[in-house]
C-alpha cells in the first residue's frame, strides 16, 4: 500500500512549499491538486466560459483531458496534450480556481485522477479537501494555517517577486474571499481532517514546519 501524507490548508499557509520540502527530504512524489484545479479553471477562461457559470462548465468538462506530469524534478499540468503549467499561477486564476472547484463534478473529476495517483505510489499531496474527502484513510494527515495578514503577506510577496501589479490590501481581500468560498461551499469544504495534527506557521520557519511533520512520520 502507498503511503501517503495528507497537508491541508488556506491559501498562503505555506502548504505547497512544505509539501514540496518534505517530499524532496523523503524521496517520494509531491502532488499539487491545486495545480490541477487551476488547470481546469485556465481551460474554462482560454473556452471563453466563466468558472461561475455551472451549465457552461459541464458542456466543456468532457473535453478535459489531463495528465500530471514530473519533468526535471517538478510537476507539470497537461491540458488536452498543452503544457499548462506557466499560466496556471497568475494572479486572476487563483479565485476562477476556487469558482470552478465548487461545481461537484469538477471535483469529482480531480478526485477520481488524484486517487489514482495517490494509490500508485507514495506521495505528499496538499490541497483543501485531501485528509477529509480524497484520502480519509490516510495514514499522516495534517492540517495547517495561519493568520490571514500573514498569509497575504507571503502571497504579496510571492506576487510581486513575479511583477504581478497588485497591493496588499487586494491580496488580503482576495485571501479572506477565498477562505469564506472554500470553508462554506457545499461539497467538500475546507475543514480540519479528522484526526489531522494541527499547525500554525505563522512564526515558523519552513525547517521548523518540516520538523514537526517528522516528529509524527514513522
Amino acid at each position: 500500500m502507498a503511503k501517503n501524507i495528507t497537508i491541508d490548508g488556506p491559501g498562503g499557509s505555506g502548504k505547497s512549499t512544505i509539501a514540496k520540502a518534505l517530499s524532496k527530504d523523503l524521496g517520494i512524489t509531491y502532488l499539487d491538486t491545486g495545480a490541477m484545479y487551476r488547470a481546469t479553471a485556465y481551460y474554462a477562461l482560454s473556452r471563453g466560459v466563466d468558472p461561475a457559470d455551472v451549465t457552461a462548465v459541464l458542456a466543456i468538462l468532457g473535453d478535459i483531458s489531463m495528465d500530471v506530469k514530473y519533468v526535471g524534478g517538478g510537476q507539470k499540468v497537461y491540458i488536452c496534450g498543452g503544457d499548462v503549467t506557466p499560466y496556471i499561477r497568475e494572479y486572476k486564476i487563483s479565485m476562477a480556481a476556487s469558482t470552478i472547484s465548487k461545481i461537484p463534478e469538477v471535483r469529482l473529476k480531480m478526485v477520481e485522477l488524484q486517487r489514482i495517483i495517490a494509490a500508485q505510489t507514495d506521495c505528499v499531496i496538499d490541497g483543501r479537501d485531501i485528509g477529509s474527502y480524497v484520502l480519509p484513510e490516510a495514514k499522516y494527515k495534517f492540517y495547517m494555517t495561519a493568520s490571514a495578514e500573514i498569509r497575504a503577506g507571503r502571497r504579496y510577496l510571492e506576487l510581486k517577486e513575479k511583477g504581478a501589479d497588485v497591493s496588499f490590501d487586494e491580496v488580503l481581500e482576495d485571501i479572506k474571499k477565498r477562505d469564506l468560498q472554500d470553508s462554506t461551499r457545499a461539497f467538500a469544504p475546507l475543514v480540519v481532517p479528522e484526526g489531522a495534527v494541527v499547525i500554525d506557521t505563522s512564526n515558523m520557519s519552513i525547517e521548523e514546519v518540516k520538523a514537526k511533520i517528522k516528529e509524527y512520520l514513522c
